[in-house]
């Protein structure tokens, strides 16, 4: 019993060995040749403050190729100002988050959290029988 056990456990360590390397052999190969490129220094800045929408928001960041740093802005519907500033090297990224401004909510009292009707509300009436 214990032969036939080790042959069973030979045979089958060969067949998933021999599959593993048929599979390796077969592995796509990408349609085009991938290009390592030196980091490069770069900056830039842009900001979006639109008051009909309330949208403002803005990111600038800059990098001398092996250090970056940056922040970014964002007015957050509570009527806080959320602003992120970075360090991104060789050791990873580190972000400090802080806020702007004092958070605003509704009074309870004007707040519904009742959906509203978007169908008429009254009763149907019945068909007119002929």
């Amino acid at each position: 019993m214990q032969v036939q056990t080790i042959v069973a456990l030979v045979s089958l360590a060969v067949v998933m060995t021999v599959g593993q390397e048929q599979y390796a052999g077969n592995a796509a190969k990408p349609s085009y040749e991938q290009q390592q490129h030196a980091p490069m220094p770069h900056s830039f800045a842009w900001e979006v403050k639109d008051e009909p929408s309330k949208n403002d928001y803005s990111h600038q960041q800059e990098s001398d190729g092996k250090v970056t740093t940056g922040s970014y802005s964002v007015a957050l519907p509570d009527g806080r100002t959320q602003i992120v500033t970075y360090t991104a090297d060789q050791n990873g990224y580190v972000a400090e988050v802080k806020y702007e401004g004092e958070a605003q909510y509704p009074a309870p009292s004007s707040y519904s959290n009742k959906p509203s009707a978007s169908y008429p509300t009254e009763q149907a009436k019945p068909y007119p029988s002929a």
